[in-house]
């Protein structure tokens, strides 16, 4: 009995890598996130139990897959992106790991790379952008992050859920002397057909984003500026270009 943690990828479902397409299709049970690629349940057995995580507390997903790992033979945790990023998935290992439960990490294409890149982003450019700083916009309310450290780190800023707060981080950075015609990028349901780029000046961004729907990441830098003309993109999805 073994408890896999897998990492299905950032949206688009062909991106699962083929180890945790394997593990699907010999899954007794399924544990998965509302912002796995959902369309991987498809590859379950037909027997296989599906419980979606919806609603439940960090400790009743770790109490689940400790009672789920006993039970059955193989437990699939299908999260979103790779599950040490933003996943939790540390903690969901030292549950299992605590309860006697063997457990199984499978990385997965993670929202980090690959949403910039689908729009046309590279996250390091020789000349603009020799490192990348990620954070969560879900502790800018709670004074976590150092908005001044932040303002001065050079080259690439990534926010996971930073929808929500665009407003007030954008504003913040700003402030602590981020430069407001920096280019910055908002990438909605990255990956998929459904995926909508926003780019603009930073101190105008969240404005142009208004109505942009999670989950969507948020790209601060000059290497942001590129989603305006990805050659790559033969049919570019909707995007205000006002830098």
């Amino acid at each position: 009995m073994t408890v896999h943690l897998v990492g299905g990828g950032p949206g688009d479902p062909d991106l699962i890598t083929v180890r945790g397409l394997e593990l699907l299709r010999e899954a007794d049970a399924v544990v998965y996130d509302e912002l796995a690629p959902l369309e991987l349940l498809a590859e379950l057995p037909a027997t296989a139990l599906q419980i979606p995580r919806a609603g439940m507390r960090q400790r009743q997903i770790d109490e689940l897959l400790v009672s789920l790992g006993r039970r059955f033979e193989t437990v699939v945790r299908l999260k979103g992106g790779d599950p040490f990023l933003f996943g939790r998935g540390r903690e969901e290992v030292d549950a299992l790991t605590a309860a006697g439960i063997p457990c199984e990490v499978v990385p997965g294409v993670s929202a980090l790379t690959a949403v910039p890149a689908s729009a046309g982003i590279p996250l390091t450019h020789r000349g603009l952008s020799a490192q990348v700083t990620v954070i969560t916009a879900r502790s800018a309310a709670d004074d976590d992050l150092d908005f001044d450290q932040l303002a001065q780190t050079a080259g690439t800023l990534v926010v996971f859920m930073g929808v929500a707060r665009l407003e007030e981080l954008a504003e913040r950075l700003v402030a602590a002397g981020k430069a407001a015609d920096t280019p910055a990028a908002v990438i909605a349901n990255g990956t998929t057909e459904r995926q909508e780029t926003v780019v603009g000046r930073l101190d105008e961004i969240a404005h142009l984003a208004r109505g942009v729907s999670s989950p969507a990441l948020t790209v601060i830098g000059p290497t942001a500026a590129f989603a305006l003309a990805d050659p790559c993109l033969s049919e570019p999805t909707s995007r205000l270009a006002l830098v």
